[in-house]
């Protein structure tokens, strides 16, 4: 076990020193075991982090992300959170002024993330693989930049199935509905 835990560790280590060491724009810790974002990371890529456009943290095990993360990485563009136990955003998403796309699918959502409602560059969201039952139809019909919304696999009720332009100026992608 300690073993594999020192090759996760030194896993993240390399791929944040090629962030660090290359002004990279992107970071990329999809599947490394991660259960929370690790602190150490902040302090590595310091000098880097208004660079940092691109963050995965893909395959995870991740319950949460903090205030502190959406904070320090403010230039994202876009985020890959897929495959992780997120049930919930930090309300400071609000801040990611150039968030353009996220990606929650296959997380624990049980309702939409209303934060992300009010980021104001975001067009592409996926929420597939959720537990999803309600969407605030209203508030994404503000959404002016939202051109794609991802709600596949997840059991949404039927009021969302009635989103359809002109209501919803963006691609709303649903299964298909089940036969009752």
């Amino acid at each position: 076990l300690h073993r594999r835990m020192g090759e996760a560790v030194a896993r993240v280590a390399r791929k944040v020193n090629d962030t660090v060491e290359n002004k990279a724009d992107s970071l990329d810790l999809a599947n490394c075991k991660l259960m929370s974002f690790p602190v150490g990371v902040y302090k590595a890529v310091r000098s880097v982090t208004e660079g940092i456009h691109r963050i995965s943290l893909a395959n995870n095990e991740l319950k949460s992300i903090t205030s502190r993360f959406v904070t320090t990485f403010s230039q994202l563009r876009e985020l890959n959170l897929a495959g992780n136990y997120l049930h919930r955003l930090p309300e400071e998403i609000t801040s990611l002024l150039h968030l353009r796309a996220i990606d929650l699918s296959r997380n624990r959502f049980r309702r939409f993330p209303e934060p992300l409602a009010t980021v104001p560059a975001l067009e592409t969201i996926d929420l597939e693989e959720n537990e999803i039952a309600e969407v605030p139809t209203d508030k994404l019909a503000s959404m002016a930049l939202l051109r794609s919304l991802n709600l596949r696999a997840n059991p949404v009720g039927p009021e969302v199935r009635l989103l359809v332009r002109p209501l919803v100026p963006f691609e709303l992608l649903l299964s298909p509905e089940e036969p009752v």
